[in-house]
C-alpha cells in the first residue's frame, strides 16, 4: 500500500530503475559514442516534452540500442545522425508523438475552432 501511494507522488519506481538501467547502458558505450548519444538525449528530452513515461523510456531504449549497435558495428557517428543531427532528432522523435503533451492542447485547438466555426455559422443564418 505504501509503495503506490510512494509511486502517486514521485512516479513509477519501475521506470525509474528502467531509466537508471538505460543510463548506465549509454554510459558503457565507447567515448564518441556515448558523447553523441548523451547529447542527443538531452535535445530529446527538451524538444520531445514526453509526459508518459513508457514512452518516454522506449525513445530513449530506441536510441541506446542504436547506438549500441552502431558502436558494435563501427558505424561512424555522422552515418547514424547526417549531417544535421537537429533534423536527425526531430525525424527520430516523430515515431514517438504519441506522449507528447502538446498533443492534447493540438486537440483542444482543433476542438474549439470547429466550435467556433459551428458557432459563427448558426449566427450567420439566424
Amino acid at each position: 500500500m505504501a509503495a503506490g501511494w510512494i509511486e502517486q507522488l514521485t512516479g513509477s519506481l519501475e521506470q525509474k530503475k528502467q531509466y537508471r538501467q538505460n543510463k548506465a547502458r549509454v554510459e558503457q558505450l565507447p567515448a564518441d559514442y556515448r558523447a553523441a548519444a548523451t547529447a542527443l538525449e538531452r535535445y530529446l528530452m527538451y524538444f520531445g516534452a514526453i509526459t508518459k513515461g513508457d514512452v518516454l523510456l522506449r525513445m530513449l531504449g530506441d536510441l541506446t540500442d542504436l547506438f549500441e549497435q552502431s558502436a558494435a558495428d563501427g558505424t561512424p557517428i555522422r552515418d547514424i545522425v547526417g549531417d544535421d543531427p537537429v533534423e536527425f532528432a526531430e525525424t527520430f522523435m516523430r515515431n514517438y508523438t504519441v506522449g507528447q503533451w502538446i498533443n492534447k492542447e493540438r486537440e483542444r485547438l482543433v476542438k474549439a475552432i470547429d466550435a467556433a466555426a459551428e458557432d459563427d455559422g448558426k449566427e450567420r443564418e439566424s
